[in-house]
C-alpha cells in the first residue's frame, strides 16, 4: 500500500525521497525491520495473551528428555508470524504483482487451516485436531489454485533467446540478407509462456516440463498442465508436511525455514535482474525481484519469532506457522522455477518426512512379514531419534541448521553446474 502510495506521490509532486520506494534493496530492508519489529514488540504481546487465555500445548509423553516440561507452553504463536509476514507484505511490496498476490493468498490460506486445527488441538481437547483428509484436502486445493494460476496466467512469463527463422528467404528478401544475418547472429530476446524449470547437470541447467507428454505426438505441449498442476500440488503438500514434522524441536522448524528464506531470497534476486542472470547465464523470470521484499518479511519473522521460540521456548508455532512457512517456501520456489532443487534446499524438512514414511513402511512391511513390526530408527522423525542417542535438544537443533546453512549455499552453486 505505500508502495502504491508513494509512487503517486513520486509521480505526481516529485516529492523528495519518494523516490526510494521504487527501489527493491530499500523496501526490502524496511520489509525485513517492520517484520523483525513486529515479532520482537508485538509478539510479546501475543505470548501474554495466549498465556492469558491458556492456549497451551498439549503434550503427549515419549518418554523423551525435557519433554513434559513443556506442556502448557503457549501454542499458536504461528499468529505472530503470519503478521509479520503479510503486514509487510501489503505495505512494501508491489499488489499488482501476481506473485506477490499467490504469496500472500498462500500464507493465508495455509494459515487458516493450521489454525483450525490447532483450535480443535486446544479448545476441544482433541489431541489429533483437524482429520488429516482435510488437511491433505486444503493443501491440495491451494496447489490447485497456485498451479493453475502459474499456467494459464498470461502475465506469468520468462524471456528467452529466440533466434529468427531464415530457413525460408524469398527473392524481394535477398536485399536485406546483410540486415538478416547480422539478426540471427544477435538473437531476440522475446518474453515467452514456458513451462521451463531450472534443475541442475542438465544443459543450461532448465527442463521443460511438456517433453514428459513427447509421447502424444503434435502439439502435446498445449497438454502439459496435466503434468504441471500436479507436480505443483505434490510439492506443497510434501513441502508443508515436511515443514510440520520438522517443526519438534525448539527453534528447529524456524531457523531452518530463516536459511531456506535466505536462500531463496538469493535466487530470486538474481533470476528477477536482467544483468545478473545475463551474467550468470540463469533463466531470467520479469517481475520476481519484488518476491525479496516478501521473503525479506518471511526471513525477518522467522527471526523474531526465533527470538522465543529458541530453546528453552516461550511460545510454540503450531501448525498454524508451520504449515504456512511450509508453504511459503514450495510456493515461492515453484515461481522462481527453483522447485526442483527443493530436495537439496529443503534437505532438512525432506530427510525429516523420509525418516517417518521409512519407519512407518518398514514397521508395516516387517509387521506384515515375520509377525512382529521392526523399526529402523529409535523414533521418527529423525530428531527424536538423535534424543533417543541423548543428545541435547540445543546440539541437536544448531548441528541441524549447520547442515541447513550447507545445503543452502549447494543449492545456489548447482545454478552453475551444467
Amino acid at each position: 500500500m505505500l508502495y502504491h502510495l508513494f509512487e503517486y506521490l513520486d509521480r505526481a509532486f516529485e516529492i523528495p525521497g519518494t523516490g526510494l520506494f521504487q527501489y527493491i534493496s530499500f523496501r526490502a530492508a524496511m520489509s525485513v525491520l517492520l517484520s523483525l519489529f513486529i515479532s520482537l514488540i508485538f509478539g510479546k504481546k501475543i505470548i501474554h495473551y495466549l498465556q492469558k487465555k491458556q492456549v497451551g500445548e498439549i503434550v503427549r509423553n515419549l518418554g523423551l528428555e525435557g519433554q513434559m516440561q513443556k506442556h502448557g507452553t503457549p501454542t499458536m504463536g504461528g499468529l505472530i508470524i503470519i503478521a509479520s509476514i503479510v503486514i509487510p507484505g501489503l505495505l512494501f511490496a508491489n499488489l499488482t504483482n501476481i506473485y506477490v498476490l499467490l504469496l500472500l493468498f498462500s500464507t493465508i490460506w495455509l494459515g487458516l487451516i493450521g489454525f483450525l486445527d490447532d483450535y480443535i488441538k486446544v479448545f476441544r481437547k482433541d489431541k489429533k485436531g483437524l482429520h488429516g483428509k482435510f488437511k491433505i484436502l486444503g493443501q491440495v486445493g491451494l496447489g490447485l489454485i497456485v498451479g493453475s494460476m502459474l499456467y494459464f496466467n498470461d502475465a506469468v512469463v520468462i524471456r528467452e533467446n529466440v533466434i529468427p527463422d531464415f530457413q525460408f528467404v524469398t527473392t524481394n528478401e535477398l536485399l536485406e540478407l546483410d540486415g538478416m544475418i547480422k539478426a540471427r547472429d544477435e538473437a531476440v530476446r522475446e518474453t515467452v509462456k514456458s513451462t521451463k524449470t531450472t534443475i541442475p547437470f542438465f544443459k543450461d541447467n532448465e527442463f521443460d516440463y511438456s517433453v514428459l507428454l513427447r509421447w502424444m505426438g503434435d502439439g502435446y505441449e498445449k497438454w502439459t498442465f496435466l503434468i504441471f498442476i500436479p507436480i505443483v500440488i505434490l510439492i506443497i503438500t510434501a513441502v508443508s508436511n515436511g515443514a510440520n514434522m520438522t517443526d519438534g524441536l525448539d527453534g528447529l522448524a524456524t531457523g531452518t525455514s530463516a536459511i531456506i528464506g535466505v536462500a531463496l531470497g538469493v535466487l530470486a534476486y538474481v533470476s528477477g535482474n536482467v544483468i545478473f542472470s545475463d551474467y550468470l547465464n540463469i533463466m531470467y523470470i520479469p517481475n520476481t525481484g519484488e518476491m525479496v521484499i516478501f521473503i525479506a518479511a518471511f526471513v525477518g519473522a522467522c527471526i523474531g519469532f526465533l527470538w522465543y521460540n529458541s530453546y528453552p521456548a516461550q511460545v510454540f508455532m503450531g501448525d498454524t506457522g508451520s504449515l504456512s512457512l511450509g508453504g511459503i517456501i514450495a510456493v515461492f520456489a515453484i515461481i522462481i522455477r527453483k522447485e526442483l532443487l527443493i530436495p537439496v534446499m529443503c534437505g532438512i524438512f525432506f530427510v525429516e518426512s523420509l525418516s517417518v514414511m521409512m519407519q512407518v513402511g518398514w514397521f508395516k512391511y516387517t509387521r506384515w512379514r515375520f509377525g512382529e513390526g521392526k523399526r529402523i530408527f529409535k523414533m521418527a522423525p529423525l530428531h527424536h531419534h538423535y534424543q533417543m542417542l541423548g543428545y541435547h535438544e540445543a546440539k541437536i537443533v544448531f548441528r541441524f541448521l549447520i547442515v541447513g546453512i550447507l545445503l543452502a549455499i549447494v543449492s545456489i552453486i548447482t545454478l552453475k553446474v551444467r
